[in-house]
């Protein structure tokens, strides 16, 4: 795939970063960047099927928590600037998902991050398939990074 074919599937979500995200050295407390990420991933699943976290739990009765995620930082985040988050799908399992996100302010890079859900039956967190009214439209948006 080229990269023009990777970055149209790549969505952005913008974060205002606020003073209450800081911590005392005045910059965005660490347990905020994942919260950054989760937010960001969160609007990519509303933007590309339609629905949020809550309607698919509450609503479709499908849950999708997180078994994996790692991070890594590499400048500050602070509120002069709003955050730009960069999220991929970059695999497709039997019934999990991983995105890429990567934290982008000002121009600089600021974290990157994999992040793996699991689709699980909401009522009794066990483990079920990607349904088949959502996987023809995540098989579309995988990008496959090499």
């Amino acid at each position: 795939m080229s990269s023009d074919a990777a970055d149209e599937l790549t969505f952005i979500h913008q974060i205002t970063v606020r003073w209450s995200d800081c911590d005392p050295a005045r910059i965005a407390y660490t347990g905020r960047i994942p919260y950054f990420a989760l937010e960001a991933i969160d609007a990519w699943w509303e933007h590309t099927i339609g629905l949020d976290w809550y309607r698919l739990n509450v609503d479709e009765e499908i849950g999708t928590p997180f078994v994996h995620l790692s991070m890594d930082f590499r400048k500050t985040v602070t509120p002069r600037h709003k955050l730009f988050c960069f999220v991929k799908l970059i695999a497709l399992g039997n019934s999990s998902v991983r995105f890429s996100v990567v934290g982008n302010q000002d121009n600089q890079l600021c974290f990157e991050g994999e992040f793996v859900e699991v689709f699980v039956d909401a009522a009794i967190h066990q483990k079920r398939g990607i349904p088949k009214k959502f996987r023809q439209v995540l098989v579309e948006k995988v990008v496959m990074l090499r």
